[in-house]
């Protein structure tokens, strides 16, 4: 089929990219010229792994191609995919401006049946609103579809190519059957709903994979008091069907594009129709105060930070990406820097995105890690890169000018620390805290 993606975010591009490799002649269109041109020449404005590849792959068989030109795009297409973003407003709901502003584009487009989908992730009620719109600008046939997404960055191609589930939400059959035509190469498990309950799963299911963090955070600061382990109580967890084992890995909370943003949107629904959503509020609270553990720890043992130099290893929310969107690194740094600390930092991908949103003269940023660890008075380590992992503990040590080491991904293990002199502390695993436990209190952390 002819496909039309709009916008070439994470979500569009990938989308774009691997229905792509599926068959389909599709057009990715974006706004930005600039961006535009970058893709038609073969650069890939996002770090994901296979993406270049497939793009590479696909415009040279003829099936790819990026444009400008959103009109002509919706024109020679059977299905016209919106994949814009909705980002937070200050309030915590979702901002449907640019969504609503490509809807009205693609209503001018249209010149024959479509269905039209909405693969960003909006509010309850929005994909109605969506065809209202539509309609009151075109008498032509569509149907509107919603077709939530649930990609993992870093391993975004894989989980489009091999889902778990596909979600569509219509009230057409000839809708319907397209969608079942378009995605049915990837699975066989397809659930059909309405359109607000397709909406509503994309919200629920995020919600909860944020509640499942939080929880296990929650559970790993009392191990921390009461000195079990959070990675064995994980693991025995995780053994529970009912439970599952993703998600429960203990570290310094959520972050990213989606966790924060449809969390707080999700709030906001409920408060639209006079719920408290409680638990979720919980979940967000306890989410904000986990990162802040690293500058607890690091003044249990340093006491005052003003004058200390601080290594940072990792800026990305999470490894395999270069999205530093409500990474935990944002607010930890702040807060060494309004303790008088300065911040030598470091990430295999991410730094150029950081420093873009954040550029301060007490803020180094390296080129390698041994230069942002080298003479450091600590290191936290904040996303948990295969590289990181891959560094001798004896070769980090020499580099440091006080071996102390804050783990906030649990990467390191016991074997690997037991002939160092590390002062070393992780999260929710009490028994591996070493170096200073008699000087300073075991902080929750």
């Amino acid at each position: 089929m002819n496909i039309a993606v709009i916008g070439t975010g994470y979500v569009g591009l990938v989308s774009g990219v691997c229905f792509s490799d599926l068959g389909n002649h599709v057009t990715c269109v974006d706004k930005l010229k600039e961006k535009v041109e970058m893709l038609q020449q073969g650069e890939v404005p996002i770090y994901e792994p296979g993406l270049k590849e497939l793009i590479e792959k696909n415009s040279s068989a003829g099936r790819l191609k990026f444009t400008t030109d959103l009109p002509s795009a919706v024109k020679d297409a059977d299905i016209v995919i919106m994949a814009v973003g909705t980002p937070s407003l200050p309030n915590g709901e979702a901002d449907l401006s640019y969504i609503m502003e490509a809807a009205k584009e693609v209503a001018a487009a249209v010149n024959s049946y479509k269905v039209i989908v909405t693969k960003s992730t909006v509010p309850v009620g929005t994909n109605e609103k969506i065809g209202n719109l539509i309609r009151s600008y075109t008498t032509e046939s569509f149907d509107i579809a919603s077709v939530p997404e649930f990609l993992r960055e870093g391993s975004a191609i894989r989980d489009t190519l091999n889902p778990d589930r596909i979600v569509i939400g219509t009230e057409s059959q000839l809708a319907q059957d397209m969608l079942v035509k378009l995605h049915g190469p990837l699975t066989d498990n397809i659930i059909f709903t309405d359109v607000r309950s397709a909406e509503m799963i994309k919200y629920a299911s995020n919600a909860f994979l944020a509640t499942k963090i939080s929880f296990i955070n929650e559970i790993a600061n009392i191990c921390e008091k009461v000195g079990a382990d959070v990675t064995r109580v994980a693991e025995g967890m995780g053994y529970d069907k009912r439970i599952g084992s993703s998600f429960l890995k203990a570290g310094i909370g959520y972050g990213g594009s989606c966790f924060p943003k449809d969390t707080q949107a999700l709030i906001q629904i409920a408060g639209h129709v006079d719920y408290d959503f409680k638990l979720l509020k919980s979940v967000v609270d306890v989410n904000n105060d986990q990162r802040y553990n690293v500058i607890r720890k690091l003044e249990s043992i340093l006491e005052d930070l003003s004058g200390k130099t601080i290594a940072i290893w990792g800026l990305a929310f999470k490894p395999e990406t270069d999205d530093v969107r409500d990474a935990p690194a944002f607010e930890i740094i702040t807060s060494l820097l309004q303790r008088g600390a300065k911040v030598k930092a470091y990430d295999p991908i991410a730094t150029a995105n950081f420093k873009k949103i954040f550029d301060h003269p007490d803020v180094k940023y390296c080129k390698v890690a041994e230069e942002a660890a080298h003479d450091a008075d600590a290191l936290c380590v904040l996303t948990e890169w295969r590289e990181f992992q891959e560094i001798s503990l004896h070769d980090i040590q020499s580099w440091l000018k006080t071996p102390i080491l804050i783990d906030g991904r649990n990467i390191f293990t016991e074997q690997e620390l037991a002939d160092t002199e590390f002062a070393y502390y992780s999260v929710g695993r009490p028994s591996m805290n070493k170096g200073v436990r008699e000087q300073s209190p075991i902080l929750s952390f």
